[in-house]
């Protein structure tokens, strides 16, 4: 049932991550990578509301979808970029922003709970 549950939070995250990401993308400035930031903010939202509830809801919600919505990978890759462009102030601040915001949305999350 966990595996279950946990494909099937996954099977919507993932592409859901894709529409946001393509979307986005297509309106952003090229300053900041924006999109991975509301991205992962969200997901950590998500996660800090789903971390206290009943087990099958945080496999569907938690382990599922934020697992498979949230990027690390793409932070890494865009936040190297960023460095390697020399835009080391942009850079600088998309890592203190998704830290920010990432744990404030996860603290918001489970604080609604």
């Amino acid at each position: 049932m966990r595996v279950l549950l946990i494909t099937v939070g996954a099977g919507v995250g993932a592409p859901l991550r894709y529409l946001i990401d393509k979307n986005l993308r297509n309106t952003r400035n090229n300053l900041l990578p924006i999109e991975t930031l509301l991205i992962n903010v969200l997901g950590s939202f998500v996660l800090g509301y789903t971390v206290h509830r009943s087990a099958n809801f945080g496999y569907l919600f938690g382990t599922g979808f934020a697992g498979a919505f949230t990027t690390w990978s793409a932070f890494a890759l865009e936040t190297h970029d960023l460095f390697k462009s020399r835009k080391h102030w942009v850079a600088w601040s998309y890592l203190a922003l998704t830290l920010i915001l990432g744990v404030s949305a996860a603290a918001l999350g489970n604080a609604l709970t």
